[in-house]
Order: structure tokens, then sequence, then C-alpha cells
């Protein structure tokens, strides 16, 4: 069974901005959008199209581009042709992770394989590499069994990253509303997307793993690897609750989660306990990513690209930097801002993927 990413350029689905009140002097206000420096930790620029890189300079982001083992995108070869050639153009402002082909895993040679094409990678200048949720839910060894992300096939390829200091980015599992029924499912896009697709909807598969099984593993070779720096994609697959997103982040002091497609599951916590989730990005902090999974591929629009993330990335920031409204279709509901202090800002949208990426080089 192949998953396919649901892009995140139909999640986008807010309405314009309520009239703006008054800022904090302690909080950004959304005209202070443009000028502040940001960083998004997870973006796919799969074409060599300069209209990606063009919007993140007017809106002022850099950007980590992550290549990703997905039978839709361009192939790993094409997706990191296109990384080679933003990263000799714009290193300061153009980022990537680069990632691995999972064929011929369990053979003999192919972890010294994947470690030398790793290696490649990182003379181009890649900062991090990618695991798909395809480890876990689609791979399969000799024997027809699932191969899961603790699989000890994978040690040689993690120590070798944990020793060069690169961080592994890991999307494991589904959101948590893929295991349930379609009228139990908190946002109106899963509803839509598996109502659609019901070969990608767990809750219709008892055969696949349970997300609980997925997260156990995960969680295993995050405790296997300590010195692995790790990054857990999606909010770690735990964007349901802020509450266990914490209990993992407790748990695994070398983690730390990112954002990217999952905001409107977390403004569907807010909107029923907005000081909890006010109160988990303060005091997580230090160990919160800011991404969208924004994608341009081959064939795309790419002008017309340029107005979705800006809108896409102008929205995220009134939710998570200012105090103002604004109408979420995804959840039918009104969502206020957390108006997080400039400096809690500053970290999440920039200084901790700075510190998780580029430390070195910026040492």
């Amino acid at each position: 069974m192949l998953l396919t990413l649901v892009a995140p350029l139909a999640l986008l689905a807010c309405a314009p901005l309520s009239a703006q009140a008054a800022p904090d002097a302690g909080t950004y206000s959304v005209a202070d959008f443009a000028r502040v420096r940001k960083f998004d930790a997870h973006v796919h620029v799969n074409v060599k199209d300069p209209a990606f890189l063009d919007q993140a300079a007017a809106d002022n982001f850099e950007v980590l581009s992550i290549n990703v083992d997905y039978p839709a995108f361009p192939s790993i070869a094409l997706q990191a042709d296109a990384a080679h050639h933003f990263s000799k153009l714009d290193p300061k402002r153009f980022h990537y992770a680069a990632t691995f082909s999972m064929k011929g895993f369990g053979t003999n040679g192919w972890a010294d394989r994947t470690n030398a094409y790793l290696d490649s990678e990182f003379e181009h200048r890649a900062l991090a590499v990618k695991v798909w949720k395809n480890v876990g839910m689609v791979e399969r060894d000799a024997a027809g069994h699932l191969i899961f992300i603790d699989d000890k096939g994978f040690d040689p390829v993690f120590d070798h990253l944990a020793a060069k200091g690169v961080p592994l980015i890991a999307h494991q599992g589904e959101p948590y509303n893929c295991w349930l029924p379609i009228e139990q499912m908190t946002t109106k896009n899963d509803r839509t997307y598996f109502s659609e697709h019901p070969e990608y909807h767990m809750y219709l598969h008892p055969e696949m793993p349970r997300y609980e099984t997925l997260m156990a593993r995960r969680d295993a070779m995050v405790a296997n690897h300590p010195k692995l720096a790790f990054v857990g994609a999606h909010m770690a697959s735990l964007e349901w609750s802020t509450d266990e997103a914490a209990k993992f982040l407790d748990a695994h002091p070398n983690a730390v989660i990112e954002l990217a497609a999952r905001m409107a599951q977390v403004q569907h916590q807010s909107v029923r306990d907005y000081a909890k989730v006010r109160a988990f990005f303060v005091k997580y902090q230090d160990r919160i990513l800011y991404g969208t999974d924004l994608t341009l591929n081959p064939g795309d629009d790419a002008q017309g690209f340029k107005k979705i993330a800006h809108d896409y990335w102008l929205s995220d920031w009134t939710y998570l930097a200012t105090g103002e409204t604004q109408r979420v279709d995804d959840i039918d509901a009104d969502a206020r801002g957390l108006a997080l202090p400039k400096s809690v800002i500053d970290k999440i949208y920039y200084s901790n993927a700075r510190r998780e990426f580029l430390a070195k080089r910026d040492h």
C-alpha cells in the first residue's frame, strides 16, 4: 500500500483576517511579518524554477527543502539536482535535507552504500537526512514483513549521522485522524481526504499497524540513539494532543518537533483550551521549529504558488505571533492567535532551526 502525502496547499482554508487590534508591545503584529527574519524548516522545492525562493526572499524566509523517498515526487536524484542548484545559487537562504532509497535494505552492503551516498550529499551542503512514512507503512523485507524505524538494519546509518552531528528528520505514521472513523476526525481536510481515498484510511485497514505501534517503534529508535539529533516531522505525528507532544519531548532530550502541515490540528485544540496550547508553546519554545510542507513540483503553476505560499505563511504568522482572530475552515471555527512573546517567536521561527541544522556551520 502506498500512502499519499496530502499537499499543504490544499490545507490552507483561512478566511481574510479580522479587523486588527492594537498589538501588545511584547508581541509582534501582522505588520511585522515581512521585516522579521524567519526559517521554514519543512518545504519541498522540487523544481529549478526560482519562484519559491523569490517568495521566500520577499517574505524574509530561509527554507529547508526536504528530499523524500516519495513516488509522487520527482526521483531522489532529480530532487537532489534541484537542491544542489539552489544550494549553490543562494546558500544563505536555501538549505536542504537529503534522503536515501530503501532499495536493497537488508542486503549486504546497503548501509555502507547509503552512508557513502549521504556523505556525497553532505559535500553538496545537505544539512539533515529525511526518513519518510514508507518506513513502517509500506516497505517490506524479503519475508514480506513491514520494516519499522527501529529495525537494527538502520543502526549503521543512524550512528553515522550521530557521529557527524547531522540531524535525522523522521515522518512516522499519519495524523491520528487516519485511525478514526470519518465522523470523529477533527479537521475538514482529513475528513475530505480519507473519504475520497479509503485505501489510505487506516481505520478501514486493521491488517495495517496501529497508530500506537508506529509511535512505540519510533520512540524506541529515538531512545536507542540518544546522541542522534532527532526532528519529529509534522509534530512527530502527535499533532492531536499537546499533552502527548510534551510527553515525547520530556522523554527524549535529543528530539525537537516541527509544525509542518499540522496547524489546523493545533488550532482545533486552542479553540477548546487556549491557555493550555499557548502554555505548551511557551514551555517548549526551545524544542519547536516552524514548518509548512509547502511544495513546488514540476508542472505546478509557479507564479500562482507565490501567492499561495505568502498567504499560508501570513496566516500561520497571524496565529502564532499575534492575537488576531481568523476563520479556519478546516476546523469550522474562529481561531484566536496565540500572541506568543517576541522572544518565543524568534526561537520557533528562526533560531531553533539555525541551532539544529546550522550550528556547526555558523561556528
